[in-house]
Order: C-alpha cells, then structure tokens, then sequence
C-alpha cells in the first residue's frame, strides 16, 4: 500500500471485464500515473511514492493482479491494459497524465500515447521494452512463460508451488537480489502474485496471459516502429533505467532513445530492474523534474 504520509485515497474502478484497485495521492498537476508490469503489482512503487510529493501520484492493479480483481482466464489480452490505464484516468478526471510504465507496462504507456497523445504530457519508461531489439534480453522465466513450445513445461511448474518457489528464487538471484530478503521488491510484490496474499487468490492467469502474448505483441510493436508512429509522438520522453539490470540493459535504453524524436536516458547507479526500489530518491528527483 502506498505510504499513508501521502493521504492516499484508496478506491475502486470499474474496467470492462471488473474493478481495478486505484491509489490517488492529491497534489499538484499534472498527475503522474504509474504502472507496474509482469510479474508485479503497484506496491513496486511503495518506496517512491512517498517521494514524489507534492505532485498528484496514481498507482493501481491491473486486472488479475495485486487487489485488483480477478479475471477469467484468457480473458485478458495487451489492449485490456491500454482500455484499463483509459478508465482510471477517466474515473479520475484526469485530462492530462504524465505515465509511468515499469517493464513491460511500458508498452502501455507508449500505445496510449500514440492512442491519445492529446491526453499525456510525457512519457517516463523504467527499464522497459518495445519490440524486438538486439539489445533485449528476456529474463529466462519470462521466455519460458512467453514460448508456446514450452507452454506444457510452464504450466506444468507453474502447478508445482516448490518449482513456482524455484522459478522465482532462481529469477531473483539472476538480477543480483537476495530472494530471501524480507524487504525486498520480490517478497513485496512479486511472490504474492504467485501464491496470493491478504484474501487475493494467485495472478497465475493474468501473468500467463500477459506472458503468452508476449511475441506477438513484440510483432506489433515492431510494426507500429515501422510506420514511424514512434518518430511522430511529438512527447518528451525521459528513459530511466537501473545500471545494473542484465536483461533490459542500459543498451536498451540507448536503443529505444533512437525511437523517439524528443527522448532522453538516465542510468541508475546501483539500480538494477526495479530503479523506484533500489534507488528511489534518485529516480525520484528525475520524475518530479518532469512538467
């Protein structure tokens, strides 16, 4: 839960398929909004929010996630979460919104902007993706989950609560964490996804539906890459990716620079995938700065 300092206004809104659970810090416009990705939820930005005063900060679930509601199976699909990041800021009388899109919330961020660039002021990606690019490197976990040849193994672990426990322990250790780290960003708000928390059942459907979806949305990306949808967004664009991340690397953050006409990278000492975890003050310092 973000933290109470900031008076937190906790509610619900309705998307197409249930209600998301929304975080709406009151502050100065224009309010930033700010989205977790796979396999996580909002509480990602525990440590940052608390920061980003006095500026207006909105975090929230997506469906199937955190306190969100739960979904059907394969009832989810990548434009869900462009049509649910529309209702919250609808539901919250925002005409205006800077987004914030963590890992591969990021996406969601770009394709609402080329959606309705009336409707954000700017872009700030935390080590994200879009498109198939040299430089990224999909974290093993996320490839299996993503690989329709692998769909029988991964579902076949996912059912196993100790291998599920392996996957994320392994995972952790591959971007430098400690797994058993009671204060870290896994324990916080990844593995409650993975086996629930607090009277929220799993996120296993909506993370293998947000994961088999991966390819093919990497394929659309590239198209809209293609088209020069990304070289026309007419937004400024701030890059802020953790140093140490091995997966999406500071040379991802080069590249997808190259994509936008006004875009700048900031490298994160001492950060690795989650920057507004390791290192929330400096990113912090770069989110307020943002008009």
């Amino acid at each position: 839960m973000v933290d109470a300092s900031r008076n937190a206004i906790i509610g619900q809104v309705p998307a197409t398929d249930g209600r998301l659970r929304v975080a709406d810090c009151p502050g100065d416009e224009p309010a930033l909004v700010l989205m977790h990705g796979f396999p996580d939820d909002c509480r990602i930005y525990n440590r940052l929010v608390p920061l980003l005063s006095p500026r207006r900060a909105v975090t929230f679930d997506f469906l199937g996630y955190g306190s969100s509601d739960r979904t059907q199976p394969g009832a989810l699909s990548r434009a869900d979460h462009v049509h649910q990041l529309g209702a919250v800021l609808d539901a919250l009388g925002i005409q205006t919104a800077v987004l914030v899109g963590h890992d591969a919330s990021g996406p969601v961020a770009i394709d609402y902007a080329l959606s309705a660039p009336d409707r954000v002021g700017r872009l700030i990606l935390l080590n994200t993706y879009y498109g198939h690019a040299p430089a990224l490197r999909l974290p093993e976990m996320i490839r299996l989950l993503a690989d329709p040849d692998f769909t029988p193994l991964a579902d076949a672990m996912l059912d196993d609560p100790s291998q599920r426990l392996w996957l994320l322990g392994h995972t952790a250790r591959q971007f430098g964490a400690d797994p058993l780290d009671p204060d870290s960003v896994g324990i916080t708000a990844i593995v409650p996804q993975f086996f629930g928390d607090e009277g929220h059942s799993d996120a296993l459907p909506a993370i293998r539906a947000w994961t088999t979806a991966l390819f093919s949305d990497l394929d659309a990306q590239d198209r809209r890459i293609a088209q020069g949808e990304l070289a026309a967004l007419d937004l400024p664009v701030t890059l802020v990716f953790g140093a140490l991340d091995r997966y999406l690397s500071p040379d991802l953050a080069t590249h997808l620079a190259g994509l936008f006409p006004k875009a700048v990278p900031h490298l994160i000492d001492g950060a690795s995938h989650w920057p507004q975890w390791d290192q929330p003050r400096a990113v912090s310092e770069l989110i307020r700065c943002a008009p």
